[in-house]
């Protein structure tokens, strides 16, 4: 009897694993997309709009397509001065978060000594401060150190606020280097730097692109510190670029979406072309 009661209540019993391949798991994925790519497509295609167009009817698409607009600020000098100074100031914060992160994760990774996880503490504590509350300090310590109105007083304090994320993403990846690879590459005579060169380095490749591109793109949209740090027009980025072109024309919204549009596309491509490498080192980073 007992057997025959547990026959009949064991399928009704069983939960059943929660399947992500559900129409209402595409349904919301679908959703969350279009409102990311929503704004990005209007801003994109309100640039081939005229103005009268976009007065008309704000949520139409171009009829005629109007090619003017971005011709007219790609001919323009100051986008490809902001261009340039936007692309010195993300490529130098790059390469500064991640050779810098690179050495404070090895570290942190393979070494072992008094305060080690009290040190990654501290870092992972970065994560919490809002760079926004150290503007007015961090502004008067440039301006004491005499880094206004250089690359300098934007790329360096880029560097530091984007550390804490760089290492707790980098970490877990040299973490799980195993040890055997680095007792044999020590039998052959190669020291920590040849180690972490030669093969924690190529180990680590999705972590290093997607701290890389964090980095990258974070920096070419950053609006306050530029703002405050950088009063020469002529060492102004593109997203200060943005609000002096809108200044300007404010009529001309069309140009004006023409000119962000322009402005957003080198770290949206950037984005786009790594997007697998970001994925896997995220994925390496939350499994370590």
């Amino acid at each position: 009897m007992t057997v025959a009661v547990n026959a009949v209540l064991s399928p009704t019993s069983e939960r059943r694993p929660m399947s992500w391949s559900t129409p209402l798991t595409y349904a919301l994925a679908l959703a969350v997309a279009a409102v990311s790519i929503a704004p990005v497509a209007y801003v994109i295609i309100g640039g081939f709009r005229t103005t009268p167009q976009i007065v008309a009817d704000p949520a139409g698409l171009p009829d005629p397509w109007v090619w003017d607009n971005y011709s007219r600020v790609l001919t323009q000098s100051h986008f490809w001065q902001q261009a340039f100074n936007s692309a010195v100031i993300a490529l130098g914060t790059t390469l500064g978060v991640v050779a810098l992160g690179v050495c404070a994760a090895f570290v942190l990774a393979r070494y072992s000594f008094r305060g080690r996880e009290a040190l990654y503490t501290f870092f992972t504590l970065g994560l919490l401060f809002p760079a926004g509350a150290a503007i007015l300090p961090l502004y008067l310590m440039l301006r004491d150190l005499s880094l206004t109105n250089s690359y300098y007083a934007v790329i360096l304090p880029q560097v530091a606020f984007s550390l804490p994320l760089t290492i707790v993403i980098l970490r877990p990846f040299l973490s799980a280097i195993p040890r055997e690879l680095e007792d044999a590459a020590a039998i052959d005579g190669t020291g920590r730097l040849g180690f972490l060169w030669r093969i924690a380095l190529p180990l680590s490749r999705p972590a290093l692109v997607t701290v890389g591109v964090l980095a990258f793109v974070a920096s070419w949209n950053a609006f306050l510190l530029p703002l405050l740090v950088l009063s020469d027009v002529n060492l102004h980025t593109l997203p200060l670029g943005v609000q002096n072109f809108s200044s300007q024309y404010t009529t001309d919204t069309a140009g004006v979406l023409a000119f962000t549009s322009l402005a957003m596309l080198p770290a949206l491509l950037f984005f786009t072309l790594a997007e697998k490498q970001i994925v896997g080192g995220l994925q390496g980073a939350v499994k370590g």
